[in-house]
């Protein structure tokens, strides 16, 4: 009798097991086919939004803000793609490998645009497109000076089998301690491998430079630049074959793939394409502006105003990245700048505004920033009784302040009367803006300012948001702010 229980109950339990298995089956399944038919509609979605959300790692080459631009050799190469296809370009940076490929996983980008490089193992969770071109990784250390060591140096390596037993420290997450964990296997003798969670490649290679740590790997490209500004750098050994480098997608979005594919294969024919390289890889054109203080990575400064604005900001509560923004969009950070209307320094104040805000030098940056943030906030608080949510009011905000707020007004009052939403801007008060111009808008009895150039205040919303998120990619947030921070 107890045979037959026990019997009975391995049964029971295999029944069981295999049911589980089943579930699981299934659901892994229709998580799978799931997916797929995700990765299937993602250029659909991507062209009927008419946005791409990309993530790019923040370096010298590939994006970082110089002078108050946004530059590097990925980000022209998404720009000009973006404005070729009619798409809005949504740059996150991430410059933790893991965390960039789970951001693609879960549907947070679109595309990762880096130097990734093409291998077996990667194109098993991820497809890539179209190559860019070819790279390799190498060894970064301190160099010899006319066959002596520089001083300081350590082992001068000259073939990847000496790196055994040597430390080596790479940015956490990297695709370089992958490719050390690998070198480790290949020569048969542990390579000691120091993740560094808050150095970049460029920091480390200047580490590498002054004798601080010994041993760095960086992409060749990279190198190549980079050597220019640190002759104490030896980049001779290679550390990996010569690779592919290409922009990658989730698997199985054949569609968006091709998309890519077929701009790409185009685009790297055209000069342009040539010019976008040279801009950044060549050794004269780089040398402008790779190691100058005014770049975000090598000097972490906008302008030499950065710290008035910070100051002024912080004061009225604003975060400073966003009023660097308007200072660029109106002077280009030129405080004698003047426009044939008479508006006058950093924020371009009009005589009536600055005399209205006690601005009595108007070419002073300070006075001229002082100033211009109190109209900001003047006009933030005259709109917040009617928009409460900050980062939907600042694009009321900014454009008053281009255009004036007598066009805005008028232009809620047209939204109200044609039941479009007056606390919206995209798609509702925007419209009449922009259609303030055409006599049908402007003559409507409810208009009280009249005509106006409705494209300019448009596009100056526009690229002052755009420009403020590629400053928030790139600098530190400063606490204790409230509008437009969020």
């Amino acid at each position: 009798m107890k045979k037959l229980v026990i019997v009975i109950s391995l049964v029971t339990a295999a029944i069981l097991f295999l049911s589980l298995f089943l579930v699981f089956r299934n659901v892994q399944q229709n998580t799978t086919d799931d997916r797929s038919s995700h990765a299937g509609n993602e250029l659909k979605r991507i062209l009927s939004e008419k946005e791409l959300r990309v993530v790019v790692d923040y370096n010298t080459t590939n994006y970082f803000v110089y002078k108050g631009h946004p530059m590097g050799f990925q980000y022209e190469l998404l720009r000009t793609f973006c404005d070729e296809k009619g798409l809005d370009l949504k740059i996150s940076v991430n410059n933790n490998f893991n965390h960039t490929l789970e951001g693609l996983l879960n549907e947070e980008y679109d595309l990762i645009a880096r130097n990734m490089t093409v291998t077996t193992q990667r194109s098993q969770q991820m497809d890539f497109a179209e190559p860019w071109g070819l790279t390799r990784q190498v060894l970064v250390q301190r160099a010899q000076n006319k066959g002596k060591p520089f001083k300081g140096a350590v082992q001068h390596i000259t073939e990847q089998i000496e790196l055994g037993g040597k430390t080596v420290v790479v940015p956490s997450n990297s695709v370089y301690v992958q490719r050390l964990q690998s070198l480790s296997d290949e020569i048969g003798e542990p390579i000691k491998i120091v993740e560094d969670s808050i150095n970049s490649p460029e920091q480390l290679i200047a580490k590498v430079a002054s004798g601080k740590i010994d041993y760095t790997v960086c992409d060749e490209n990279m190198a190549k630049v980079l050597r220019k500004f640190y002759p104490e750098i030896d980049i001779s050994v290679p550390v990996s074959f010569k690779q592919k480098y290409a922009w990658v997608v989730r698997k199985n979005a054949h569609q968006l793939k091709e998309y890519l594919n077929n701009w790409i294969r185009d685009f790297k024919q055209t000069s342009h394409y040539k010019i976008i390289y040279n801009k950044y890889y060549s050794d004269y054109s780089f040398q402008s502006f790779a190691m100058n203080d005014f770049n975000t990575i090598s000097g972490g400064k906008l302008s030499e105003y950065d710290n008035i604005i910070k100051e002024i900001s912080s004061y009225y509560k604003w975060d400073w990245r966003l009023i660097a923004s308007v200072v660029m969009q109106e002077s280009g950070f030129d405080s004698d700048a003047e426009s044939w209307m008479g508006a006058a320094g950093l924020m371009q104040l009009m005589p009536n505004t600055a005399e209205m805000f006690n601005v009595e030098d108007v070419k002073e940056p300070r006075e001229n920033i002082r100033g211009g943030i109190e109209y900001l906030t003047w006009i933030d608080e005259l709109f917040e009784p009617m928009i409460s949510d900050p980062a939907e009011r600042i694009k009321f905000v900014l454009a008053s302040y281009n255009v004036g707020i007598g066009h805005v007004m008028d232009a809620r009052k047209l939204a109200m009367k044609y039941n479009r939403d007056p606390s919206v801007w995209v798609g509702n008060v925007e419209y009449f803006v922009l259609n303030k111009s055409l006599p049908e808008f402007y003559s409507d009895p409810v208009v009280r300012w009249g005509y106006c150039r409705g494209e300019e205040p448009i596009k100056y919303v526009n690229k002052v948001i755009d420009r403020f998120q590629h400053y928030r990619n790139t600098l530190p947030e400063v606490p204790d702010v409230a509008l437009a921070s969020n």
